[in-house]
């Protein structure tokens, strides 16, 4: 039986997404938490220092309407080379350098052997952390959640 290009794909596919959900994950980090939870940087040569610029923010009316320029955004990018070849970029909210840095050197790492020890040591705690947070979030909101409904009036039937 013969793979299409789409099956053939599909492992590719998956590092892809594998890898955004990292890169995601720590571009949402605290840049506190994520300098505990990695505190030494590993020798490197900066293939793009960390530079802070704008991005124009865009968003959808509804999620699925015609999109729109919401604002501009200020973040900080970098892009590094380990000693080992591995290549990281980061691109993360805000003004902090060092914030990049970090999430780039983890993002090389993870393409390297130690993987999963960082999987284990800092991309889990940080999605705990994440859950926590949007749970925690998601609760607030639902307390001041207001549900209409109207009662069968006589001039209604």
């Amino acid at each position: 039986m013969t793979q299409t290009p789409l099956e053939a794909a599909t492992p590719c596919s998956e590092t892809l997404a594998a890898r955004k959900a990292w890169m995601g994950l720590l571009a949402r980090a605290k840049p506190a938490r994520l300098a505990d939870l990695c505190p030494e940087i590993p020798t490197h040569d900066l293939l793009r220092a960390p530079e802070i610029g704008a991005v124009m923010v865009r968003g959808r009316i509804g999620g699925n309407g015609l999109p729109f320029n919401l604002g501009e955004m200020t973040v900080t990018r970098c892009a590094l080379r380990l000693g080992s070849g591995a290549v990281g970029h980061a691109h993360v909210q805000g003004r902090d350098k060092g914030h990049a840095v970090r999430a780039a050197v983890v993002d090389a790492l993870m393409q390297t052997d130690q993987a999963e020890a960082l999987r284990a040591a800092v991309l889990a705690p940080l999605q705990a952390e994440e859950i926590a947070r949007r749970t925690s979030r998601a609760a607030k909101a639902a307390a001041t959640k207001v549900e209409f409904f109207t009662l069968v009036r006589g001039e209604d039937q």
